[in-house]
């Protein structure tokens, strides 16, 4: 489950690091290519010499296109830049290209920081004869520092000479910062007597918090939809998908999700009266939930991949209240690094969650299987080895029944190892 690593330590020091590798398998698909969507990726040198960091999407005329952005005030320049061009008119045609760099955040720098998102997105469209204003930015790296706006414009020709429609591997790989492995999906789905097909790549690993995460995902589809069904389509999918993720409890200032449909498939245009609409959705709703799911499998340090369910609360803010406290406790996140099956933890921080009038003769806690709590306090039938073997697995279920109503919820997360902190105190170095 490790592997070692060389880093340079603030001070200069050579010195070995143990990186714990993320939860689960991390091979990725063979991406079905989704017509109308061409991906290209270089080395530009934007932070580190020889590393894949500038991806360039060219997207077909006509396509619907919408996204879901960061809730942070101090969402940075692209973001900005992004959610205005998605407003204006470009909306009407779909955007022509999106332009992703890692390696640097372009958050916290002000104006120069959109002028120099303006002038990467502005170079792009000279070389590619396109309007600059359909041309949407992504950043994702250390926040804070000017945008290399030289090396960026400098890898573009080498980034447009390799768009493919088979570049989804690729692109998956550029856009990755602290992560360890690329995270891709790809599936099909009948609609109309036709095969649609879609294929998606996201980004994360530390600053995983819900509205958005530290997180980029892109997502494709060659079905046809309006740019209405486009963005109810996001807003609710991301919101059961890449908001009910969280590695650490940071919001990021860079977090943006995209969804493209362009129309190119045989098959009828998406509407939600079609019968097969159903089977489409939940096709396109697994993709953003795996895609989700792989950030946390590769949080940053992480060894297990837990998820909270609440089951029983009385409103749906009530559960999520309840499962984010759970899920960002330092010493439920330390016990489950530990294997350590200290349900009191689990017990205190449920007792902490903003739930009003909670009735403690009511509750169940489970993990996995095994009760712990029955009726709020010890389940006579628990045993030590039980809760053992349960928090010995690689993924673990901490359910939580309030006995207060019908809703549920469920958000995942992550232990909190040594190597979290090793990879965020250096960074920068």
């Amino acid at each position: 489950m490790s592997r070692t690593g060389v880093r340079l330590s603030a001070h200069g020091k050579v010195k070995e690091l143990e990186i714990v590798l993320a939860v689960g398998k991390a091979q990725l698909p063979e991406f079905k290519a989704i017509e109308g969507m061409r991906l290209g990726v270089t080395c530009a040198g934007i932070k580190k010499p020889g590393k894949k960091d500038l991806v360039v999407i060219e997207i077909a005329q006509g396509s619907a296109c919408a996204g879901v952005f960061t809730r942070n005030a101090f969402c940075a320049a692209p973001v900005q830049l992004c959610k205005a061009r998605l407003e204006s008119s470009i909306a009407e045609k779909g955007p022509a290209y999106f332009l992703i760099n890692t390696g640097n955040a372009n958050a916290g720098t002000g104006e120069q920081g959109m002028r120099d998102a303006q002038e990467c997105c502005s170079e792009l469209a000279r070389l590619a004869g396109c309007d600059q204003d359909s041309v949407l930015p992504f950043s994702t790296g250390v926040i804070g520092e000017k945008l290399p706006v030289e090396r960026i414009t400098s890898g573009l020709p080498s980034a447009l000479a390799a768009l493919d429609c088979e570049g989804w591997s690729g692109a998956a790989e550029g856009i990755l910062t602290t992560d360890t492995r690329s995270k891709g999906v790809t599936a099909s789905v009948s609609y109309g007597g036709e095969t649609l097909s879609i294929s998606g790549i996201s980004k994360g690993a530390g600053m995983i918090k819900p509205n958005m995460a530290t997180m980029l995902g892109f997502i494709a589809t060659d079905a046809g939809m309006s740019e209405t069904l486009c963005r109810s389509l996001i807003k609710e999918l991301s919101e059961s998908s890449f908001n009910r993720i969280t590695v650490d409890g940071d919001t990021s200032t860079n977090d943006a999700c995209m969804l493209v449909a362009t129309g190119q498939s045989s098959a009828p245009d998406i509407d939600t009266a079609h019968p097969d609409f159903p089977a489409f959705k939940q096709c396109l709703k697994d993709v953003f939930t795996e895609l989700a799911q792989a950030i946390v499998r590769d949080g940053e340090g992480a060894t297990k991949f837990v998820s909270v369910v609440i089951e029983q609360a009385s409103s749906q803010e009530e559960a999520l209240s309840a499962a984010y406290t759970i899920a960002h406790s330092p010493l439920i996140k330390t016990a489950l690094f530990a294997s350590d099956p200290n349900w009191g933890r689990i017990l205190a921080a449920l007792g902490r969650a903003p739930i009003q009038d909670l009735d403690l003769s009511l509750v169940d806690i489970y993990l996995g299987s095994t009760c712990i709590v029955k009726r709020g306090e010890k389940n006579p039938q628990y045993t030590e080895a039980a809760g053992q073997a349960e928090m010995d697995r690689e993924e673990i279920t901490i359910r939580v029944m309030l006995g207060r109503g019908q809703y549920d919820e469920t958000v995942w997360t992550t232990d909190l190892s040594h190597d979290y902190i090793k990879i965020n105190a250096e960074y920068r170095t």
